[in-house]
């Protein structure tokens, strides 16, 4: 049955029930379910403005336009999309003998909205299967994996939240469409050159949104218009962050600061990483090493360096909070076996960020031992998130199953934080945070891209990850400069990489340095967190003096485009605009650009081409068509639409400034 009620098209068969409505400026959301009422979470969409809507209800079909969208489904069920223009943008992949006069009419049963009921509950297994409707379309966003892939057609997609993964289920067409799978339960993606599937283990609704337009800053833009913005970046953000894993004291990391304000180097901010703390769950500076916090803090600031420490979401059994938040509910609860979620340095269990009394408690903490010290700069590190929310055959969280709700806890760690700060009267947020998901950027979430090899296969990957998080909405992104795990600081070859990392992190949203550096320094005590061994020196002094003269020349360049760096994040805050774009984001009809996916426009006007293999030292670049570009260094003028070839030794990466801007 097709029926209109208020300003949505409703589509009813048997216990199924199907909602078409505008949300937002040329986008639709749809959301199917089979229980008896429409779920009434909206996940990461918020209200949208008000649009009115054209709807037809035929007796063989019904429609829905919104602008430049329109949704058609027949009387069967079957649902389509399409743009202003009458091309086809999605249409259900549905293979039945509902409606035998369909062209697509087949026997082998396979439904395009299936929901497989789970034994045991009211949940289902669901799967959403679209119609690949030009094998030659491309993909791009869907957030952070582990990848080299430029364009996503063809991939398959763990929607799931690991330490160096991040699952942001939203997508760019080449088509000219976007669609967020708008539920955060664990799941799949296949973007198959045949068939295009959605699945969510666990969960009762079907819920995507999806926009037409006619570029991709069209598309980006009207998500960010109903999914969040990020705050404005605070200045401390567009400069150069130094950081290690880990500063083990306060003396240490007070001389380090000390040494940049001597050698005249730029620094805005410097990091105290993990196990600060006595126990997991006493958030708060253990005294042994870090004596008096408030003397640190006003030095760092009478140095105009901020301060950022790390915070994590577990708490051990030993900790002083520990029978408070159990008696008043504040942790994940166990559906079976001992009450241990992770066991690194001790057995503990995370706090559960989707409960609002949690996530006060954790703040008024925070508050107290690091807030009133003058500490605004939070990492909130997820602490091996594979364990706090995939792992659902091991506990739950409160709101129900964590297969169900999983990514969303990114978000509400996040917001824990945010919604602490903004009580306090701070505008400008920013979290460092290892995963995200749709709608974290309106929370100050700065991603970054997790405990990563040194090595050149993981640099390429981490482009590939910058420019899909960007797309899928989430603007403030960082790396760590030279890897996590592995580099030696002496070894000749890693500082190699070290370099070409630096000189492309110099163009990244974010300018940070971080890593786990081999040899580890010895052990300096035996309580509290001393037990953490620490990395050798990642200072920018630390691999030698010939990098040490290309790091500074690069800490400079950032420097430099300071004002430039801020009037992106003004665009980020203001419109959603990633600030490292592929090329097709600022060129889309230029083909090539959709195409090149180991270049980047740094905003508008910078064409960067990082260097990502060992001992390379010429180069071939794609320049866009239509402009003319001149090079960063030497000033050497090139017409665009074609491909060259540059000089790229140890100390310089190809970047090219466009005429026009």
């Amino acid at each position: 049955m097709l029926s209109q009620q208020d300003n949505r098209l409703v589509y009813a068969y048997d216990a199924e029930k199907l909602w078409i409505e505008p949300w937002g400026q040329n986008a639709l959301r749809i959301r199917a379910t089979k229980s008896r009422s429409m779920p009434p979470e909206d996940w990461a969409l918020q209200t949208p403005a008000q649009t009115t809507p054209q709807i037809t209800i035929s007796d063989d079909s019904a429609s829905l336009v919104n602008g430049k969208i329109k949704a058609v489904i027949t009387k069967r069920g079957k649902l389509t999309v399409w743009n202003a223009k009458g091309e086809l943008l999605l249409e259900e992949y549905a293979r039945n003998r509902r409606d035998v006069l369909d062209p697509k009419c087949s026997s082998i049963e396979v439904e395009a909205r299936e929901f497989k009921p789970m034994p045991g509950g009211a949940d289902y297994h669901l799967t959403l299967r679209l119609e690949s409707v030009d094998p030659a379309e491309k993909l791009y966003g869907m957030g952070q994996y582990q990848q080299p892939l430029f364009d996503l057609k063809g991939a398959d997609l763990e929607l799931a939240q690991r330490n160096s993964q991040a699952s942001v289920p939203f997508l760019l067409s080449s088509l000219g469409y976007g669609l967020l799978w708008n539920n955060p339960g664990i799941g799949r993606a296949v973007l198959g050159k045949n068939i295009m599937s959605f699945e969510a283990y666990s969960t009762t609704v079907l819920d995507y949104w999806v926009v037409a337009g006619d570029t991709p800053a069209q598309i980006v833009e009207a998500y960010a218009d109903v999914t969040g913005k990020a705050p404005m970046m605070p200045e401390y953000g567009l400069g150069f962050w130094q950081c290690k894993l880990r500063y083990q004291t306060q003396e240490e990391l007070l001389e380090v600061a000390r040494e940049y304000r001597r050698r005249n180097l730029p620094l805005d901010l410097i990091v105290i990483d993990f196990f600060h703390w006595p126990l997991q769950g006493e958030w708060k500076f253990d005294p042994t090493y870090w004596p008096d916090p408030d003397a640190m803090v006003k030095e760092l600031q009478e140095m105009k360096v901020e301060l950022m420490v790390s915070i994590w979401p577990t708490v051990d059994k030993r900790s002083e909070n520990w029978d408070e938040m159990v008696e008043r509910g504040l942790l994940i609860q166990v559906d079976r076996g001992m009450r241990i979620a992770m066991d690194f340095q001790g057995e503990t269990v995370h706090f559960d960020s989707t409960n609002p009394e949690a996530r006060k408690y954790i703040w008024e903490k925070a508050k107290k031992n690091y807030y009133s010290k003058g500490i605004k700069v939070f990492w909130l590190d997820e602490a091996e998130p594979e364990y706090s929310v995939y792992s659902f055959d091991q506990y739950r969280y409160h709101a129900g199953p964590n297969l169900k709700i999983g990514n969303i806890y990114p978000v509400e760690y996040s917001r824990a934080f945010y919604e602490g700060m903004k009580s306090e009267g701070q505008e400008n947020i920013v979290n460092l945070v290892r995963c995200a998901w749709a709608g974290s950027q309106k929370y100050g979430a700065l991603v970054w891209s997790g405990d990563i090899a040194s090595s050149w296969s993981s640099f390429r990957n981490q482009l590939a990850a910058g420019l899909h998080m960007g797309i899928a909405g989430i603007p403030w992104w960082t790396t760590d400069i030279g890897g996590f795990h592995g580099g030696d600081v002496n070894d000749e070859a890693f500082r190699e990489l070290f370099v070409r990392w630096f000189q492309w992190g110099a163009f990244c949203p974010v300018f940070r340095l971080h890593g786990d550096r081999e040899p580890h320094q010895p052990q300096h005590g035996t309580t509290g967190g001393a037990t953490c061994l620490s990395g050798a020196p990642n200072e920018v002094w630390s691999y030698g003096p010939e990098v040490y003269e290309i790091c500074k020349k690069y800490m400079g360049i950032r420097e430099e485009m300071r004002s430039y760096a801020r009037g992106l994040m003004q665009e980020a805050h203001e419109k959603g605009t990633p600030v490292m774009r592929p090329l097709f984001y600022e060129f889309p009809q230029d083909p090539r650009c959709w195409e090149t996916g180991e270049q980047f426009m740094y905003g508008a006007k910078y064409l960067c081409c990082p260097v990502m293999k060992a001992g390379q030292k010429k180069l071939k670049v794609y320049l866009p068509a239509g402009i003319k570009w001149t090079a960063f260094e030497g000033g050497e003028e090139f017409e665009g639409g074609q491909t060259v070839e540059v000089d790229c030794p140890l100390e310089y990466m190809p970047v090219f400034v466009r005429a026009d801007r």
